[in-house]
């Protein structure tokens, strides 16, 4: 019997294929969809705002604004990293 007919081996195959084209669907750039060639854009950007004050407490010193939450990351982020 030859090691090619063997379906422990195809299943071992068709199981590593699966995981492998997981690991690699969500692969790309990061960000949004760029626009098609040769596409307009119909309103221009507007100009960049200032930044807003900070909140004064009642001493009159700004109020601290809580820290950003961690980026949470998955144990496949290293392909995208």
């Amino acid at each position: 019997m030859s090691a090619l007919s063997d379906p422990r081996l195809a299943r071992f195959a068709v199981i590593g294929a699966l995981l492998a084209a997981l690991g690699v669907a969500g692969c790309g750039r990061k960000g949004g969809l760029a626009p098609p060639p040769g596409a307009s854009v119909a309103e221009p950007v507007p100009a960049a705002q200032p930044a807003p004050a900070p909140e004064l407490g009642p001493d009159g010193r700004p109020l601290m604004t809580p820290p950003p939450p961690p980026q949470r990351r998955t144990w496949i982020d290293w392909l995208i990293d």
